[in-house]
């Protein structure tokens, strides 16, 4: 999608690039095309879309959990499978990219071309096993608590997290993770996080808010690793944030659901 003559004559439309956008971050049949460029305009509504994705994800385990009567782990290890699969494993390599760039000692420009390698180091190895693992105990908690709409809230603000860390990150360029944070901007950004938070409030009372708050700190957490690290973020620094900030949404929300 970086070759945009292809778009050259094309106008800006909302809708196809919403779809376009939903296209890119999974599997689902939708097949609607646009530049990379109109398609990254409407990254703020990225949250919004992915509550197709947990609603998705939630029949998912309700069907699992409630019809089959699988018990919350192995209905939590469903969860996480679904979701991978129908995002098409699209963060998972950020995760183990950007790991790998954090973990190799050097200057930012060093661990930036240990990050953009296409082999995996074991650094990278064991940090999507932690993670992994990680979101599956949260899945988990959340589920033996019966608190199954918190699937939809932890996908949703798992891109919240995303753009927090667009939001605080500077581009690296070239790539197509540069086009969605030069999009990203505070007042979007606050659009998107506020309507974020009214859904999940909706979703789950003051414990979805709570999922929300935690899904921007592991953005922020992302950010900030990233600018230590790397001075500059591309493509598998927000996919890292994507998959922290669902991990910390459902740690947040495991944590609230015993308190409150």
């Amino acid at each position: 999608m970086e070759d945009d003559s292809y778009f050259e004559n094309e106008e800006f439309s909302p809708i196809k690039s919403l779809l376009g956008l939903l296209t890119f971050s999974t599997i689902l049949p939708i097949n609607v095309y646009t530049s990379i460029e109109y398609m990254t305009k409407l990254t703020w509504c990225w949250p919004f879309l992915h509550v197709l994705v947990g609603i998705l994800a939630a029949v998912c385990g309700y069907v699992s959990f409630e019809v089959l009567h699988l018990n919350a782990l192995f209905t939590a290890v469903i969860v996480y499978a679904f979701l991978m699969l129908i995002t098409g494993y699209n963060h998972l390599d950020g995760v183990m990219d950007m790991a790998d760039g954090v973990m190799v000692h050097g200057d930012p420009e060093r661990k930036i071309s240990v990050m953009k390698d296409s082999s995996v180091g074991a650094g990278g190895v064991a940090t999507l096993f932690l993670v992994a693992s990680l979101t599956i105990a949260g899945l988990y908690n959340i589920l033996d608590y019966y608190f199954i709409l918190g699937i939809i809230v932890c996908e949703m603000a798992a891109k919240t997290s995303l753009i927090t860390t667009a939001l605080l990150s500077k581009p690296l360029i070239p790539g197509i993770g540069s086009y969605f944070i030069k999009e990203t901007t505070i007042v979007n950004y606050l659009v998107s996080t506020i309507l974020v938070i009214c859904i999940a409030f909706l979703l789950g009372n003051l414990i979805g808010v709570v999922g929300v708050l935690g899904a921007i700190v592991g953005g922020i957490i992302i950010a900030t690793i990233s600018k230590r690290n790397f001075i500059l973020a591309n493509g598998d620094v927000l996919g890292m944030s994507n998959e922290t900030g669902r991990l910390f949404a459902l740690l947040f929300m495991a944590i609230a659901l015993y308190f409150i």
